[in-house]
């Protein structure tokens, strides 16, 4: 998989931008604040309809649209090739009267957002991806998620529908609480959190068990066979045990993390999901808030057994994110045959030599891999000679020869 075209209309500091790509490896040399990361997010965009820093839509406009124009918009189009067809994603944003409307678009037509992820599977390296490991939660469930809906259309539609009903149910809790209603009100809310949440967890438990296989071997290779990396899945409830009478309701702890390989089925886990939620409903109306689901999960890297969210060094902690995110490839060619783009952004510089070369290996591995750098001498000569080589300057890519 990659794209052999890629069009920027009022992007971020891209006022236009029609470029023709190669496959293999594309190299992206600029200072800093000059359109790089831009591109990369662009094509990401593509990927999963979000942008992976901007908070809303709309600061994906280029400002000078939103200062001088009238109806200001931006536009990202790109022509992805796969092993068995050829087509166009397209991505328009609009602000209309304060409102912003975007419309999604395979080869012309109209689509949801649901029916567009994954068309084009991407996995960015950034260099803050050591938050990955050192973040709060919801950045593990986010890194998790977007692998998932890349690849599984069923978890993603499943997880829109339990982002659904959780902000319904957590509005209803709040108007029991205030109006001193039923809580037999909570009963198809209830039903229908578990009945999504339980294929949210069964699948984040298996990718996790996949993942863990997969970055194990990565982290040997990157650590030079001196660490064992283990990934954990740390759900907010038991999936194994309905919860014992009298008890609060627990948040898995580390040691309950390391389930067993045996995965309940989506019925048992369905109904111990209801039974933990019947036994935090006193406790949820009263502060108006659902305490337990896929919403509240985690999941552990654990280096020879040291939980490296919180004992970690910093090469510990990038190397462990590191692992995760090359895993993240092979399982998405593992689920659909295609090897995904490859973004990375600047990474190079916060690596030692050996983890470059086991990069560099993996780049040539890649149908497509796009990568940015502040300075050319982040890649040897060699790799230079055969890479495709840009500069960028002020939302500008002038191709650059080798002298």
């Amino acid at each position: 998989m990659y794209l052999t075209h890629l069009s920027l209309t009022n992007y971020r500091n891209y006022s236009r931008l029609s470029l023709d790509l190669p496959s293999g490896p594309i190299l992206l040399r600029g200072e800093n604040a000059q359109g790089k990361t831009n591109l990369l997010e662009a094509i990401a965009f593509l990927s999963t309809t979000r942008s992976i820093h901007a908070r809303t839509d709309q600061q994906l406009i280029n400002w000078l649209m939103l200062k001088e124009d009238v109806l200001p918009f931006a536009r990202v189009e790109a022509t992805v090739q796969t092993q068995t067809e050829r087509f166009q994603l397209a991505i328009t944003i609009v602000r209309e009267n304060q409102t912003i409307q975007k419309t999604i678009q395979i080869n012309g037509v109209k689509k949801r957002a649901m029916d567009v992820i994954g068309k084009l599977m991407t996995v960015m390296f950034l260099p803050e991806d050591i938050e990955l490991v050192t973040g709060p939660p919801a950045t593990r469930r986010r890194y998790l998620d977007s692998t998932l809906c890349q690849i599984n259309p069923a978890y993603c539609r499943a997880l829109s529908r339990y982002n659904k009903v959780l902000l319904q149910r957590n509005a209803l809790l709040k108007e029991l609480f205030k109006r001193r209603g039923k809580p037999d009100q909570l009963i198809y809310w209830d039903e229908q959190l578990a009945l999504n949440g339980a294929i949210v967890a069964q699948e984040r438990h298996q990718t996790l068990l996949n993942l863990d296989t997969i970055a194990r071997q990565h982290h040997r290779q990157l650590s030079n066979g001196q660490e064992g990396l283990r990934l954990y899945y740390v759900p907010s409830f038991n999936l194994y045990q309905r919860p014992k009478p009298n008890t609060q309701v627990p948040l898995i702890a580390a040691e309950l993390a390391a389930y067993a390989s045996s995965i309940p089925s989506l019925d048992e886990i369905q109904q111990i999901f209801l039974a933990y939620l019947q036994q935090a409903q006193a406790e949820e109306i009263r502060r108006g808030v659902t305490l337990v689901g896929p919403h509240r999960d985690d999941f552990l890297f654990l280096v020879d057994g040291v939980d490296m969210n919180l004992y970690g060094s910093r090469g510990q902690q990038r190397t462990a994110a590191l692992s995760a995110k090359i895993a993240e490839i092979t399982l998405m060619q593992q689920a659909t045959q295609e090897i995904p783009v490859l973004l990375l952004d600047d990474v190079m510089s916060e690596l030692d030599a050996y983890r470059r070369q086991q990069i560099i290996k993996l780049v040539d591995q890649a149908q497509q891999a796009i990568l940015t750098a502040t300075d050319w001498s982040d890649y040897d000569a060699t790799f230079r000679q055969h890479a495709k080589l840009f500069t960028v300057n002020q939302g500008q890519l002038v191709s650059h020869q080798m002298t």
